[in-house]
């Protein structure tokens, strides 16, 4: 036999008992995106290398050890995309969506990073984003966050997350307290690990973002960023929590949230758990106001968020929230004999058309009525039709009950739908 082909490490199949949730979580997504005026946009999943070194920072775990990067028959370098809000700036820009213009947009689909895989963290994984273009105030950055809490509250999830806020600043301000960042981390340097270490002087506010429980001591004497606001940062802050709380979204402010890639200013937020161990984020996001002219296309403001799909039907599952999902088919249709076997086709056929949202699947494969009952009663449906020879004569059809206790009916064929409606 031929050596069998597995998946590459890290890069899962997601198989028929698991898509029903898939698809369920993904619906309540768009829903609500589609429910605040957001539409789709989708995009390649192969970009040019340039644009995520200009956007999430060449200084990065994600472009300095993650990227997915190959160089192609052209000699042109390509990556697979890592994260999508570069990608939806880049078509922005690209197809004049964003230049004084106010876009509301959404997309989802699978992300590629080559990390050690484990629970909740893929080489490939999926991810539903969100982005709001050409609007400054923080009305849009609440918007935003209550737009993830509906989610929540569809999902059963608003008990086991928990909103965290900060500011970075303006780039000017944020500048300023980086040097006094750095300034004070070099008198602790005999203190640092070797990832804070190669950080120091290249992205030092990722730093404070260090999970290592023998520096908690040093960053919880550091410099704090909200101590170096600017004015206007701190105002958009202030106006930011407060919509928040008139909205009823409880949150707590983290001085050292301050999220892994170059482009964020302002307003940076996560929603966390406990419920996932060590993979305890379960969507982040904020506001990157320079990232569009960064990117080639002229000044706009800008806000979103993204969310891991594995991480969150993992916590779903976890909390065995997952609601109870259709079966493979609701109808499954049994023939005996050659003319009812033709016949069959045409009812089947006739009940897709007159129950659209009933799934009917139709016996394929001969074999006796004991076995057909067997492929029945293993797809899940709650009914079963049976058309044999003398009942098509009859124009009639048996209707039996798969999941309930009720006697077995005849019914005209040409009532059918009428009656299973």
């Amino acid at each position: 036999m031929s050596k069998q082909i597995q998946a590459i490490r890290g890069m899962n199949d997601c198989l028929p008992q698991d898509s029903a949730l898939w698809q369920y979580v993904e619906t309540t997504l768009r829903d609500t995106a589609a429910s605040y005026g957001y539409s789709e946009i989708r995009f390649p999943i192969v970009e040019m290398t340039e644009l995520f070194k200009r956007s999430i920072g060449e200084v990065t775990d994600i472009v300095e050890k993650e990227m997915y990067t190959f160089t192609d028959r052209n000699g042109d370098s390509l990556t697979l995309r890592p994260e999508g809000t570069a990608c939806c700036v880049r078509a922005g820009n690209e197809h004049g969506l964003l230049y004084n213009q106010e876009q509301r947009l959404w997309y989802t689909g699978p992300m590629f990073r080559h990390e050690r895989p484990q629970k909740g963290r893929y080489r490939q994984f999926h991810q539903f984003g969100l982005e709001a273009f050409g609007i400054a105030t923080p009305d849009i950055d609440a918007e935003v966050i209550i737009l993830t809490a509906r989610i929540w509250q569809k999902l059963g999830l608003t008990p086991y997350v928990k909103l965290e806020l900060n500011s970075l600043g303006s780039n000017e301000a944020r500048a300023a307290y980086r040097d006094k960042l750095v300034a004070y981390l070099e008198q602790h340097k005999d203190l640092l690990d070797e990832d804070s270490l190669r950080r120091l002087y290249s992205n030092p506010l990722r730093v404070l973002d260090s999970k290592n429980p023998a520096l908690a001591e040093v960053l919880a004497k550091a410099p704090k960023l909200a101590e170096h606001l600017d004015a206007e940062s701190a105002a958009h802050f202030a106006s930011l929590q407060q919509r928040l709380t008139a909205a009823g979204i409880e949150f707590v402010i983290n001085p050292r949230l301050v999220r892994g890639l170059d482009y964020y200013n302002k307003t940076v937020f996560e929603w966390v758990t406990t419920e996932l161990g060590a993979q305890g984020t379960v969507c982040a996001g904020g506001r990157y106001d320079g990232l569009v002219e960064q990117l080639g296309g002229k000044a706009t403001p800008a806000v979103g968020f993204a969310m891991g799909l594995e991480r969150l039907i993992l916590l779903l599952q976890s909390l065995n929230l997952a609601p109870d999902l259709p079966t493979q088919a609701d109808i499954y249709l049994l023939a005996m004999g050659e003319t009812a076997e033709l016949a069959a086709i045409s009812v089947a056929e006739r009940l897709r058309s007159e129950l659209p949202a009933k799934r009917v699947i139709l016996h394929c494969g001969g074999g006796n009525l004991k076995k057909q009952f067997k492929k029945a009663d293993k797809s899940g449906a709650a009914i079963a039709l049976i058309l044999g020879e003398e009942e098509l004569a009859r124009q009639e059809i048996t209707v039996k009950w798969l999941r309930e206790e009720k006697p077995q009916q005849t019914l005209k064929l040409s009532e059918l739908a009428q009656q299973l409606a």
